[in-house]
């Protein structure tokens, strides 16, 4: 049967900037085409220097929590042929608990919050203040819920113009992964679909960018 899928990342390029203060990746070449040593044919063999928060990117445990899973050690059960929920908040830039409705509908699922914000993505409107946010007690609900993930398409799941992260530390202090910085989560149904959501698996980082891939069966529903 076919299917019908949804990209839910920004590509990365040289020098593009995702959040403030952090820099932007540097794409450049090892080892160029004119280098290589082959008889009758050539490769290209390229570098890139980044922090691991470029682009649409997970947030493991150990991004907040010295003692938890960092991104080689997230369970894959957590990232691949999770059934999604999403949550529309359009135009709402402080999102409260109201918006989750019946938690039973969230055990186990991937939670993607749907702000709109990623239509701003590449200007400095999208890293300005003002940013959709959760308030922690959403959070507190979601850990609640026992859900598998979290996403979000706005600059950071938290409130940037405080100096605390409560959805940052709650839902990573519960082994809960974060997904910041997605987009095209307007094309993804309310129900039915399901996430792929895969970084390289790194040691001893907490945050790392990766495709995440929303999919369904074109014929029907996915339960």
């Amino acid at each position: 049967m076919s299917k019908a899928m949804w990209e839910l990342s920004h590509p990365i390029s040289d020098g593009m900037l995702t959040y403030p203060s952090l820099p932007g990746p540097r794409i450049t070449t090892d080892i160029s085409r004119e280098q290589s040593p082959l008889i009758d044919m050539t490769y290209d063999i390229a570098r890139v220097d980044m922090v691991g928060n470029t682009g649409t990117y997970i947030d493991a445990p150990f991004h907040f929590h010295a003692d938890g899973a960092d991104i080689a050690e997230l369970p894959l059960e957590r990232l691949f042929n999770v059934p999604i929920v999403m949550i529309r908040v359009a135009g709402i830039r402080v999102v409260g608990p109201d918006v989750l409705g019946d938690p039973a509908r969230l055990w186990g699922k991937a939670v993607l919050v749907h702000t709109g914000w990623s239509a701003r993505w590449g200007s400095s409107a999208y890293r300005s203040p003002g940013h959709p946010f959760l308030v922690g007690e959403v959070a507190d609900a979601l850990v609640a819920a026992n859900v598998a993930l979290v996403g979000i398409d706005s600059l950071d799941i938290d409130d940037t113009s405080l100096p605390t992260r409560p959805c940052h530390h709650t839902l990573l202090g519960a082994g809960i992964p974060i997904i910041e910085h997605m987009t095209n989560l307007d094309a993804v149904p309310d129900t039915g679909a399901r996430l792929v959501a895969l970084p390289a698996p790194v040691h001893g980082m907490g945050s790392f960018p990766l495709r995440a891939v929303a999919w369904t069966d074109a014929g029907g529903v996915v339960s």
